[in-house]
C-alpha cells in the first residue's frame, strides 16, 4: 500500500505586500509554505495548547523554516455549525513600512497552525488600456483608494473569517491584470491581513478583531523603496523619487496616516520592536484560549442519541445471502488478508452501485442502432466526485473508479488527538469546482462519527450542498449514524450494515476490527505511529 500523506503544514499564503510589490508566494489546498523569518529570541515562548499531542511537538524547527505538524481541531459544534470565527489581525502602514516583516514575525511567535496571511496587493483593480499606459510611465496612483477592489476584498475576508474556502486573485504587476488561476485558501484559525489602506474602509474595519498600525519614519520608508525598486525592478532613481513625491507621499498623508486613529496598537520601528510584537502575540493567545471547542469528545458522541430510531436518511443495503456471507468472511478474525481484501472489494462495489441509485436522474430519449427510440435516464447534474477519508477510506476508490468512468477524486486526512479524544484535520486535497458536484464521501467504517462530521463540514465549507453529499461506509455503528444525521440531516448515509454498540476504545461491536490494519497488513502499533490511526472514528 501507498504510505500516508505528509502531515499538513501551516497554510500561510503570501499574496504580495506593499505598493506594486511582486507577489512573494501563494498557498492553496495542496501547496504550503513555511514562515520566512526566524523566530525572534526576544519574543517569549508560548504554552502549548491542550489540543496538541503531548507525545510529540507540534513544530519542527530548522534554521530556515518552521513546519507545523499539529492538526486543526474542530471549528464546529454538534449541530455541524461553525461556532467560532477566525481571529483577524489587520496591519496597516505606509509603503515599505515593514508590515509583512511584522506579519511574519507574529506568525513565527504565535506557534498556531492554520494561519493565513492575506495581502491587500492581491486586490488591485484590473487596469484598462489607458490606465496601463499611465502605469508604464509611473503616472498611475497605486496608493489611492480607487486603485483597490474593496467590494471583492470585503467579500473574501468575510468568508475567510467564517471558515469558508475562498479564492484569492493573483495580480500580475507586469500586465496590471489578474491571472486566470486564483489561489485557494481554506482553514484559518488566525488571519493576518496587511495593506497600505487596511483601515480605509468601514466594512473592512468591522471584520478586524485587532488593528495594528506599523509606524516607520518616512526617510526609512523612502530608502527601502529606492533599494527595492533599483535592485528588483531596474528602475532609475529619478523615476522612483518622482513617483514617491507625486503619489506615494501625498497618499500617505491624505489616506493612510489619518487611519492611525482606528488602530488598537501602534508599532514604531516595525519588526524591530520586539516588545510590541510580544504584546500582540500575548493578546492573540488570550483571545484564542477563550474559545473552547464544544463539539465534544468521542466519548460524548458515543453516548449521545442512545435509544433513538434510525434516521430517514440512512439506507442499509439489503442483506441478501451473498451480502450476509461476505460479512461473515470479513468479520471473521481468522480470515487471511487476501480473502479479507477480496471480499471487502466485492462489498465495496455493491455499495457503490447501491449508492448510485440515490442520484437524481432526468428522462432522456436516445435513438437505437435500429432507428428506434428508447426512453431512458441520465444523471441530473454535472458529475460525481469521490472523496476518501484517509487512510482506510482510500480502499474504496478502486470500486468507485470501476463503476464510474472518469471519476474525480479528493482526499482528507483526519487523525485523533489521543490526549483530547478530538479529531484533527491534517490534510486535504479537493478537486477544482467541487461545489458543483455530487460527492461520495467514503470511509470503511464509521464508529462515533467524529471523522465523518469533520469531513462533511470541510465539504460544506467548500460550498458543496448538503443534499449533494453521500456518506458511504462498509460498516457503521448506530452512534455514528445518529451523530451525522443530527448534525447534517440532508446528508444521505449509505452502508452495508449497522451494528448497535461501540466499546470503550470506540470500536464497533461486534464489528470488523481495525479495517486499515487488516487491509494493509499493518499492526495496530505501526498504524498508530505511521498514520495516527488506532481507534475507529
Amino acid at each position: 500500500p501507498l504510505p500516508p500523506p505528509q502531515p499538513h503544514r501551516q497554510q500561510r499564503p503570501h499574496c504580495g505586500g506593499g505598493q506594486e510589490r511582486e507577489r512573494r508566494g501563494s498557498g492553496d489546498d495542496s501547496t504550503d509554505r513555511a514562515p520566512r523569518c526566524p523566530l525572534t529570541p526576544s519574543i517569549s515562548p508560548r504554552k502549548q495548547p491542550a489540543s496538541k499531542s503531548k507525545t510529540e511537538p507540534p513544530l519542527l524547527r530548522t534554521n530556515k523554516r518552521t513546519i507545523y505538524t499539529a492538526g486543526r481541531p474542530p471549528w464546529y459544534n454538534v449541530t455541524g455549525t461553525t461556532f467560532k470565527e477566525a481571529f483577524v489581525i489587520g496591519l496597516c502602514g505606509g509603503s515599505a513600512s515593514g508590515k509583512t516583516t511584522v506579519a511574519n514575525k507574529i506568525i513565527e511567535a504565535l506557534d498556531v497552525p492554520w494561519v493565513v496571511l492575506l495581502s491587500m496587493d492581491s486586490f488591485y483593480k484590473v487596469l484598462n488600456k489607458d490606465e496601463q499606459e499611465l502605469a508604464a510611465k509611473n503616472e498611475y496612483n497605486f496608493d489611492h483608494p480607487d486603485a483597490f477592489d474593496f467590494e471583492l476584498l470585503v467579500s473574501v475576508l468575510r468568508k475567510l473569517k467564517k471558515g469558508k474556502s475562498i479564492k484569492v486573485p493573483v495580480y500580475d504587476f507586469t500586465s496590471h491584470c489578474r491571472r486566470k488561476e486564483w489561489k485557494k485558501v481554506y482553514g484559518a484559525n488566525v488571519v493576518i491581513f496587511e495593506g497600505i489602506l487596511a483601515f480605509a474602509n468601514k466594512e473592512l474595519l468591522k471584520l478586524l478583531d485587532m488593528k495594528v498600525f506599523v509606524d516607520t519614519d518616512s526617510d526609512v520608508r523612502l530608502i527601502r523603496r529606492l533599494k527595492r525598486d533599483i535592485s528588483q525592478r531596474g528602475r532609475n532613481i529619478g523615476g522612483i523619487i518622482k513617483q514617491y513625491n507625486k503619489f506615494v507621499k501625498p497618499a500617505f498623508e491624505q489616506y493612510i496616516e489619518p487611519t492611525v486613529q482606528s488602530a488598537d496598537i501602534v508599532v514604531p520601528r516595525g519588526g524591530e520592536n520586539f516588545v510590541a510584537l510580544d504584546l500582540i502575540v500575548q493578546h492573540v493567545h488570550s483571545q484564542l484560549e477563550k474559545v473552547k471547542s464544544p463539539v465534544g469528545t468521542q466519548s460524548a458522541l458515543a453516548s449521545a442519541h442512545q435509544g433513538q430510531p434510525l434516521p430517514r436518511t440512512l439506507s442499509v443495503m439489503e442483506s441478501t445471502p451473498q451480502v450476509h456471507g461476505m460479512h461473515t468472511i470479513i468479520r471473521n478474525k481468522d480470515t487471511n488478508r487476501d480473502e479479507f481484501i477480496f471480499y471487502s472489494k466485492r462489498l465495496m462495489r455493491l455499495l457503490i452501485e447501491h449508492a448510485l441509485s440515490f442520484l437524481p436522474l432526468t428522462p432522456v430519449s436516445v435513438e437505437t442502432p435500429q432507428g428506434g427510440v428508447y426512453e431512458g435516464k441520465r444523471l441530473s447534474g454535472k458529475r460525481i466526485t469521490g472523496v476518501s477519508i484517509l487512510r482506510a477510506g482510500e480502499t474504496m476508490e478502486p470500486a468507485l473508479m470501476a463503476v464510474c468512468k472518469d471519476i474525480r477524486l479528493g482526499k482528507i486526512l483526519i487523525q485523533t488527538n489521543h490526549d483530547t479524544e478530538e479529531p484533527e484535520l491534517h490534510y486535504l486535497r479537493l478537486p477544482k469546482d467541487i461545489s458543483e458536484d455530487y460527492v461520495f464521501l467514503m470511509d470503511s467504517t464509521v464508529s462515533t462519527g467524529a471523522a465523518a462530521l469533520m469531513a462533511v463540514r470541510v465539504l460544506l465549507d467548500h460550498d458543496v450542498a448538503e443534499d449533494k453529499i453521500f456518506l458511504l461506509s462498509l460498516l457503521m455503528a448506530e452512534t455514528g449514524v445518529h451523530s451525522v444525521a443530527y448534525a447534517f440531516p440532508e446528508v444521505r448515509i449509505i452502508t452495508t450494515a449497522v451494528d448497535k454498540e461501540v466499546n470503550d476504545q470506540f470500536h464497533i461491536i461486534p464489528g470488523i476490527g481495525n479495517f486499515g490494519d487488516r487491509y494493509f497488513g499493518t499492526d495496530a502499533a505501526s498504524a498508530r505511529s505511521e498514520s495516527g490511526e488506532g481507534m475507529d472514528l
